[in-house]
């Protein structure tokens, strides 16, 4: 049961994380979707939108974060 506790604590963490990132990226000075690099085609029949640089931004957050994650479950298991 405590080892269920530890788990809730730092999803619980995480998810607060996440959700402050989520909060405070209304106050950066560029919109994620909107970068330079990201793909946006329109004609008269429809468009065509592939964010390119957007998806690179976010796997390298994704990234650290996971290593976060796993560094932080790492401690628990020693």
């Amino acid at each position: 049961m405590e080892n269920l506790a530890k788990y809730f604590f730092i999803f619980g963490l995480i998810f607060l994380f996440i959700g402050g990132i989520i909060w405070l990226s209304n106050f950066l000075p560029f919109k994620l979707g909107k970068l330079p690099g990201d793909i946006n085609l329109e004609w008269e029949k429809g468009k065509f939108y592939f964010p390119v640089t957007t998806s690179i931004v976010l796997s390298l957050i994704l990234t650290i974060i996971i290593n976060l994650i796993i560094f932080a479950l790492s401690l628990f298991h020693r």
